[in-house]
């Protein structure tokens, strides 16, 4: 039977994924994802932190979690078998009746005392002695920048968007975490990330990701990174009726309607090339492909693409019962390119594509 260090390698490795890109993919440090191939759990500071990246490792090569988790009590419950000396240990010998009566009414005169001491002997509490407050932080996180701090319950980040600016409030530390902005909330786990629509347009506009949280100890906080240039918030002095995208990127528009709606991406191969895919900021896949191969990508608000030579597939984009071809670049070139939703100052919604220099 495949064990749990075996299913996580060998999962890895059938994807060619090296522990390198592995890590900054999910933010797992390697020596906890190479301690958890080992089975080595004496390498993780608690089992909240261990069974946080358990999950998010699963979760990215694609592994039922709960099977994961499955595997892994019962690894705990061989580690722990009962001594052959507990087995064989000859029964204690009986007590002295006057040493039992001893014992038992010893904790009953501790605890007569100790609620004593506690009504009639404790020394008042000083006025000014109070428990202190704590105060939560406001932080700024400026437009395309990143901020990574240790938060607190009620700690928020003041986000710049062009000549607006919305707050993100860390509401609760729990298991998950939640975190409460305009457009609604979301939950966040240990080694995860999520992402947050600030304005409530249905398109996220800044990662968060969780790096070091105990559910055991709130009172610690948890290490939040909030990143604004992942996603290239649009500036608000967009041009009339022009699509907004990150600044120093070309658009093309695709389709231009009054509300977003669901697309496919038609991809012809027509030579060898690897093809790496990321569906609506969440699912990513990638593979090698050779010349007729033929793949459907289906998305809601967006993809993004990384093509190690763009003349080698040809592009077409479907949505509401219309075909438009896509063109990304030239032979041999390497290109990383967005298909993504976006709001005008019109009020109209346009696909448009953009490349990522």
């Amino acid at each position: 039977m495949e064990t749990l260090g075996d299913k996580l390698r060998l999962t890895r490795e059938s994807k060619g994924y090296s522990y390198e890109y592995v890590g900054r993919e999910t933010n797992i440090a390697r020596r906890y994802l190479e301690a958890l191939e080992r089975e080595d759990f004496t390498k993780f500071p608690g089992e909240p932190y261990l069974l946080g990246f358990l999950r998010n490792y699963g979760e990215y090569l694609g592994l039922d979690v709960d099977e994961l988790l499955s595997l892994y009590r019962a690894l705990k419950i061989q580690e722990q078998p009962t001594p052959m000396e507990e087995l064989l240990k000859a029964p204690a010998p009986s007590f002295p009746v006057w040493l039992v009566f001893l014992i038992v009414l010893l904790p009953i005169l501790a605890i007569l005392g100790g609620g004593i001491y506690f009504i009639f002997l404790r020394p008042a509490s000083q006025p000014g002695q109070e428990e202190p407050v704590y105060v939560p932080v406001e932080y700024v996180l400026e437009e395309g920048g990143f901020l990574e701090r240790r938060f607190y319950r009620g700690d928020t980040v003041l986000i710049g968007a062009g000549a607006e600016q919305f707050k993100a409030e860390l509401e609760e530390l729990g298991d998950p975490l939640t975190i409460k902005v305009p457009g609604g909330r979301a939950e966040l786990r240990l080694g995860g990330d999520t992402e947050l629509d600030l304005n409530g347009d249905g398109a996220a506009d800044i990662r968060v990701s969780l790096s070091d949280y105990d559910k055991d100890s709130p009172g610690a906080g948890a290490l939040l990174r909030f990143d604004s240039n992942v996603f290239g918030i649009p500036p608000a002095d967009a041009a009339d009726g022009a699509a907004a995208v990150p600044r120093g990127a070309q658009s093309t528009v695709i389709f231009s309607s009054s509300n977003a709606y669901p697309f496919t991406l038609q991809v012809q191969f027509q030579g060898f090339c690897m093809f790496r895919w990321e569906v609506d900021r969440r699912e990513r896949n990638e593979r090698y492909f050779s010349r007729g191969e033929e793949l459907n990508i289906q998305a809601q608000n967006g993809l993004r693409l990384w093509v190690s030579n763009a003349a080698s597939l040809r592009l077409r984009v479907i949505g509401a019962g219309r075909t438009v071809p896509l063109e990304l670049g030239g032979a041999g070139e390497v290109v990383v390119s967005d298909l993504r939703w976006l709001k005008d100052d019109g009020g109209r919604f346009r696909l448009s594509q953009y490349r990522l220099e």
